[in-house]
């Protein structure tokens, strides 16, 4: 590779970059450039951690058979952490080594288990690099990339490849942590201010005071018992007996279109929006079907390993809201705040006094279209700091429970 198509290259790598390109299409656009200026790669692999509450990192793999980059992503477990121990990129982790080249023959195909993979598909050489970060450019676990590149020419990697390689790679490797840490920004706040109110925020509206008013349905759940439960059971048991009800309730709410905004103990608040009332309010009850569906699934698992078992009370509520950000300068929080929220919150701690599973108001009711056929009165309550009784309704197929 001569000094212009390095500098091109290099140019490539930066506008991929600048225009936050997919670590896909990156890996991709680099290896066709590479091989259109001589470097005889036949596949590349690029390793780099990122913070998700599922997946540790995340494997791009190019193959020059079939012109496209593929994704991996791996969780935390036994297996992975024994594969990863027996790779080239733990040698380089452990050794501190920055470049690791290894021509592949009988003679060296038993030093790592991917080498024999390699040989199978006609690799003849091998290098991997580790492209480190300093401590202040550590985000969670990803301190460093690390790539391997490999070549099926029967004359294997010259030292001029060799050497172009080693000076792209800070470089592409700054335009994929560049990629990496846009994703890792857009899993939190999806993960930790829900999905809509994340997608805002990335937008930009951040702003103290900003909030939109719009109407929705609010779903307001919370465990039967949880107090009692949480008394009774041991502290360890706590948090994966909230983590597996939340798992069914908020899977259920998402298959639905709904947004969570917030978790408060063991208590979900949602939203649900459409074009009209009444398909918001379809959804929510649909959701509300899901969710004690999997709750019960949740209930037969949990009471065949001896563990305590609970059920989910509901309110559901449609009114307008104040949709943005609240709070202090430091501090601020994407939810919803007006009397529809205090309404729904009201509504759902009846559900114990009542004894009903789900309750909901009679701005719902009236939304969602001829109530008959779904809903059945249970009476005409008044809420506590809301200023008029309100008749209350559940869905026919409770009442009788």
């Amino acid at each position: 590779m001569d000094n212009s198509q390095f500098a091109e290259i290099a140019a490539w790598i930066t506008e991929a970059g600048l225009a936050g390109q997919s670590e896909t299409a990156a890996l991709t656009g680099f290896c066709e450039h590479a091989v259109a200026f001589g470097l005889p790669l036949a596949r590349a692999n690029v390793v780099i951690d990122t913070l998700h509450p599922v997946y540790e990192g995340r494997a791009f793999t190019w193959k020059r058979q079939q012109k496209e980059t593929t994704l991996s992503e791996y969780g935390r477990s036994p297996g992975r952490s024994e594969r990863w121990e027996r790779s080239p990129f733990y040698h380089l982790e452990v050794s501190g080594d920055s470049l690791l080249k290894c021509r592949l023959n009988a003679a060296t195909e038993a030093k790592f288990p991917v080498f024999s993979e390699l040989r199978l598909d006609g690799i003849t050489d091998y290098v991997a690099i580790a492209n480190r970060f300093a401590a202040e450019g550590i985000i969670g676990e990803m301190d460093c990339v690390y790539s391997s590149w490999a070549t099926d020419a029967p004359q294997g990697f010259g030292d001029a490849d060799v050497a172009d390689l080693s000076r792209l790679m800070p470089l592409f490797a700054l335009t994929m942590k560049s990629a990496s840490l846009a994703r890792i920004a857009e899993t939190l706040v999806e993960t930790y201010l829900g999905r809509d109110a994340g997608r805002r925020v990335l937008e930009g509206r951040i702003a103290r005071g900003i909030a939109d008013r719009i109407e929705a349905v609010l779903w307001f759940s919370d465990l039967r018992n949880y107090t009692r439960i949480s008394d009774s059971a041991v502290p360890e048991e706590i948090i994966p007996l909230l983590n597996d009800y939340a798992d069914a309730v908020i899977s259920a709410i998402h298959q639905q279109g709904g947004d969570v905004l917030k978790l408060m103990g063991d208590g979900i608040l949602a939203i649900f929006t459409a074009d009209n009332r009444g398909r918001a309010c379809h959804a929510a009850l649909a959701a509300a079907a899901n969710a004690r569906r999997t709750v019960a699934a949740v209930n037969q698992r949990r009471a065949a390993q001896g563990l305590p078992t609970t059920d989910m009370y509901l309110g559901l509520h449609v009114g307008e809201v104040f949709y943005g950000n609240i709070g202090s300068r430091e501090r601020l929080d994407f939810t919803v705040v007006g009397p529809a929220v205090n309404e729904v919150s009201r509504i759902v701690g009846l559900c114990q006094s009542v004894d009903q599973p789900l309750l909901v108001s009679s701005a719902f009711a009236s939304a969602i279209g001829e109530p008959k056929k779904l809903l059945v009165s249970v009476g005409r309550y008044a809420l506590r700091g809301v200023g008029r009784p309100q008749d209350l309704y559940t869905l026919e197929k409770y009442a009788d429970e």
